[in-house]
């Protein structure tokens, strides 16, 4: 089990190197990201779009190019159509976004001929290292569902699940958050948290724990769980931290990274490939932390 970067990068550089399709490539910041990667053995690049400003990039910034497969597309949508259609047809593993809009990739991912669309909701997955927490954990979903309902939260832990057990997290804990840790008729995440918990019990929710609701506090501290007579595995030991909806995930999200100083790295899951999309705001080390997790993820979880 990965229980920081260092290990989960030893993790991915154990893994025979993974194509990476990176739509409208002719991005500083994700080139920079591709070419660490590259270095350390995890990812063949294949990048779509203006060749002659990817060349500029990659000149700028060191990365060779002669070892590199070039797609000169212009047009950032079907660039973004070209680096999609890659990977649903298996010529790539995973999908990256580059200098385009989500809204214009999504959109080819959710595209019915070529698209990646899975069979669970598409939703998005961050993964933190803290000082003051005893291992990575998860929350999830803070950029792409708004407001999940009981049935998407469900795939939403399922899909978080799936990423957990291909890092290594066997049986993974879930805390379903809420601002209380009571059941209250009048606040739906706390009645959401019950049922999914249920789901759980009854086998509907398979290869994790899931427990709620938790307020943060009972869900990341041990005592705090102790103190308020919380007796769940769960308690002070999450690895999956389900919010209530995007306000609260995104919150939470911003507040580790920028109050916290958090380790990061993020996907976009549920689809049949894993998806990197980074932030502007994310560091190198968070957009190469990306890539190791979706090495990882495509590779089943199948690690020496």
């Amino acid at each position: 089990m990965a229980k920081n970067f260092s290990q989960l990068l030893n993790l991915a550089k154990k893994e025979d190197p993974k194509k990476i399709s990176v739509a409208v490539a002719e991005d500083r910041d994700v080139l920079s990201a591709i070419k660490q990667a590259k270095e350390i053995g995890i990812v063949e690049p294949i990048l779509v779009g203006n060749i002659s400003k990817i060349s500029d990039v990659a000149e700028e910034i060191g990365l060779k190019l002669e070892d590199v497969e070039l797609i000169d597309e212009k047009d950032m949508t079907f660039a973004a159509r070209t680096a999609t259609a890659l990977v649903s047809s298996g010529r790539a593993h995973i999908l990256m976004k580059g200098l385009v809009d989500t809204s214009i990739i999504m959109k080819q991912v959710l595209d019915k001929d070529i698209g990646l669309r899975g069979e669970n909701v598409i939703s998005h997955v961050a993964i933190f290292e803290v000082e003051t927490y005893h291992k990575i954990f998860m929350v999830t979903d803070a950029a792409m569902i708004l407001y999940p309902n009981l049935i998407q939260k469900k795939e939403i832990i399922e899909n978080a699940v799936k990423l957990a057990i291909s890092i290594e997290i066997d049986n993974p804990k879930v805390a379903v958050l809420a601002a209380k840790e009571k059941v209250n008729p009048k606040m739906e995440a706390t009645v959401h948290a019950k049922e999914l918990s249920d789901m759980n019990k009854s086998g509907e929710i398979k290869n994790c724990i899931v427990d709620g609701p938790f307020a943060l506090d009972n869900a990341i501290n041990k005592e705090s769980a102790r103190i308020k007579g919380i007796e769940s595995v769960v308690a002070g030991d999450a690895d999956i931290l389900l919010a209530p909806n995007i306000e609260a995930g995104n919150v939470l999200y911003k507040a580790l990274t920028f109050l916290a100083n958090a380790k990061s790295a993020g996907l976009i899951v549920g689809a049949k490939s894993p998806i990197v999309l980074t932030s502007r705001a994310d560091n190198d080390e968070a957009k190469l932390n990306s890539i190791a997790l979706a090495v990882l993820m495509a590779a089943g979880g199948n690690h020496e």
